[in-house]
Formats: structure tokens, C-alpha cells, sequence
């Protein structure tokens, strides 16, 4: 029986057209496990990278280019074009069952307006409660969070709170210019946008619901 290492961290790439992944080449080297989700591994190749799984149904990569990863005794996992599942959904929970605790997602934003915003919704996946996933795009971190999250940066930068269930209870921040003090914050009205660091390190808890947070990193 093949014993696989352990899988502490893992890059997922996405199939954003536009996508520039060179300030994250560090990144993606140093992770445990790479997966390619269908076209993502188009990034991959041009960063001179294999992954180490690629998973989709594989109608946005060019055979060519599949022929490139078999050649390379990349694992592919193959699925039906006519599936429930976006192929990125796919690519993060196979992350999540190889046991990875932290998931870096690159290339899944600012492509398709309504894959864009699938894409966002997946990080309230309840199959990755548990996990420290997040999306790095421009700049940019996203991720929900269940219960708490903290923030490392710099006076300044922005940070977003955004409802993603009906009502977010019990919003308690740390450090945010504007403060919530066991506030809620509830789907539609936008309340939680643009709030701004006033530390090198914040922090957000909630009581209930699930909350997405965009950290602005530059």
C-alpha cells in the first residue's frame, strides 16, 4: 500500500484567464501538495511546475497539455463534463480529504463575474470549516470565518465584512477603525465594507453565522 508524507499546506490553482501568480511562486514551491483544478494547470506549466494532482473535466485544457501532465506522472483525476461540482469545488475538497490544515487558492477571482462569485461562495463550504482556507488575488486575502479570525498587515489597510448567511450574530472586532462591539451584521445592506487596520495585527469573532473577510494586503 502506497504510504503518502503528511500534508500540512496546499496550493490550489484556479483557471482565471488573468491571473499573475508570480508573487506567489515562493508560495507555491514551498507547499506540501499542489492541485491543479482543469485549466489552473496551464499556471502551473509556465511557472516551470508540475502539479502533483490535477483534477477537472478538463474542457478548458488543451490535450496537449494534459498529454504533458500524464507524461510527467502527474495524478489525474478525471470527472464527467455534467456534474453538480465546479472543478474547483472538486480540487479543494480533495485537498481537504489528503488532510491539508492550510489551503492558499490563487487564480479563482476576477475572471467570469458568476464564476467569480461561486468561487467566493465556496470558502463557506461546510466541508472547510475546519481548514484555514484562503484566496489571494491582487493584493487581496478572502476567507470566512466560523468563529475567529486574526489579521496581520499594517496600519491603513482595509478589511471588509461580508454576511455570507442571513445574519452574522455577535460581531465582536479588534483594532478596526470603525468598531462592532457584539453587533450583527445581516445579508444586503453593505455595513461592513471598507473598515481600515489601525494595528499591525487585528481580530474579528463571531457568535454565529458565517462571515467572509476581505484583508487588503498591499
Amino acid at each position: 500500500m502506497e504510504v503518502r508524507p503528511p500534508i500540512r499546506s496546499a496550493v490550489v490553482i484556479a483557471d482565471a484567464p488573468a491571473a499573475d501568480l508570480t508573487p506567489y511562486s515562493a508560495l507555491i514551491r514551498a507547499a506540501d501538495l499542489r492541485v491543479a483544478a482543469d485549466g489552473g494547470a496551464r499556471h502551473f506549466l509556465e511557472a516551470g511546475l508540475l502539479p502533483h494532482v490535477a483534477i477537472g473535466d478538463f474542457d478548458s485544457l488543451p490535450a496537449a497539455l494534459l498529454a504533458e501532465l500524464e507524461a510527467g506522472d502527474v495524478e489525474v483525476e478525471r470527472h464527467p463534463v455534467h456534474k453538480d461540482e465546479t472543478d474547483l469545488e472538486l480540487a479543494l475538497l480533495y485537498a481537504i480529504k489528503r488532510g491539508a490544515e492550510h489551503v492558499v487558492v490563487l487564480a479563482a477571482l476576477g475572471g467570469r463575474p458568476d464564476q467569480h462569485l461561486a468561487n467566493l461562495q465556496l470558502l463557506t463550504h461546510p466541508a472547510l470549516a475546519a481548514v484555514d482556507v484562503r484566496m489571494l488575488h491582487a493584493g487581496w486575502e478572502v476567507f470566512a470565518i466560523h468563529a475567529i479570525a486574526r489579521l496581520t498587515g499594517a496600519p491603513g489597510q482595509t478589511v471588509s465584512l461580508l454576511p455570507m448567511s442571513e445574519r452574522v450574530e455577535g460581531i465582536t472586532t479588534q483594532n478596526l477603525y470603525y468598531p462592532l462591539r457584539d453587533e450583527p451584521l445581516v445579508l444586503g445592506p453593505a455595513r461592513g465594507v471598507s473598515n481600515v487596520m489601525t494595528a499591525e495585527q487585528a481580530s474579528v469573532t463571531i457568535r454565529s453565522g458565517v462571515l467572509l473577510v476581505m484583508h487588503e494586503m498591499k
